[in-house]
């Protein structure tokens, strides 16, 4: 009996569990952030105005080559998705654990110099919706990358 209390109240257990959970709601609100973005850039790709929330809102609704350019970022956030939720352990890892964290800190550095350009973006859409996004976007891949 004292054996399994003493397991029960193992600080060392309780830590193990709460960093997976902190892994786990990172990777999962850095996963639904990036699918929410994708479908943004669906919808531009689609021709809705809404390019306001991109690229410094030049464009109402964007031309054919940068509708090129949102294609090519929609797979890039379903990679960053993938990887996010590989880092958080729900998923089956594609690649080796070290490789996953990399990644994940290549991503979080991307979204920090994202929130930057955000940030200093003349659009007002996009500096008060995209860079929150992108901040934590950034702290969900550093804190995943972290617990890997």
């Amino acid at each position: 009996m004292h054996l399994s209390l003493t397991k029960a109240l193992n600080p060392g257990r309780l830590r193990g569990r709460r960093n997976n959970m902190i892994s786990t709601v990172s990777s999962i609100t850095g996963a639904i952030l990036l699918l929410a973005v994708s479908v943004m850039e669906i919808l531009l790709i689609a021709g809705l105005p809404l390019g306001e929330f991109t690229m410094g809102g030049r464009y109402k609704v964007l031309p054919p080559l940068f509708r090129i350019f949102a294609a090519s970022s929609v797979i890039l956030q379903l990679f960053g998705a993938a990887m996010i939720l590989q880092g958080g352990g729900l998923m089956n890892m594609w690649f080796a654990g070290k490789v996953i964290k990399t990644i994940c800190l290549v991503f979080a550095g991307f979204f920090a110099v994202n929130t930057v350009m955000n940030l200093i973006s003349p659009s007002k859409k996009e500096k008060f919706v995209m860079t929150p996004l992108a901040a934590i976007e950034a702290c969900c891949f550093a804190v995943t990358a972290i617990f890997v």
